[in-house]
């Protein structure tokens, strides 16, 4: 009995199943690097739940430029302060917010507002 070992080489082929630069997508599915860097731009911006969607879309709310900005301050300002959920009056609208994932849970129009509780928030900013 020995104690070697033998070793086959085997030829080094491409795995199967993958998918390189010059074979995958077409660049459009790919993405461009603007598109790229646009996404990482806006990880930093206010997300909405699908409830939160769901609620605005029923009730026909929507946000314009303006707005954001001015949720996204808000959010800045609770998040300085160490809020973890907070409640952000906007105009006429009532959104609760996950400060540290930056995402809106629900929306409140006007029309909702009255005879509402809302609970498990810590703050509330008015923007």
């Amino acid at each position: 009995m020995t104690d070697r070992i033998t070793i086959i080489p085997q030829p080094i082929t491409p795995a199967q199943g993958r998918v390189t630069r010059s074979q995958g997508a077409p660049q459009s599915e790919r993405g461009t690097f603007d598109q790229l860097l646009q996404n990482k731009i806006n990880q930093g911006q206010v997300k909405f739940s699908k409830h939160a969607t769901d609620r605005m879309n029923s009730r026909g709310i929507h946000f314009n430029t303006d707005q954001m900005q001015r949720l996204e301050t808000a959010l800045s300002q609770v998040n300085a302060k160490g809020g973890k959920d907070s409640l952000v009056m906007l105009d006429n609208t009532a959104l609760v917010v996950s400060v540290k994932n930056e995402t809106v849970v629900t929306v409140v129009d006007k029309e909702q507002l009255k005879n509402n509780v809302f609970t498990n928030i810590d703050s509330a900013v008015f923007a």
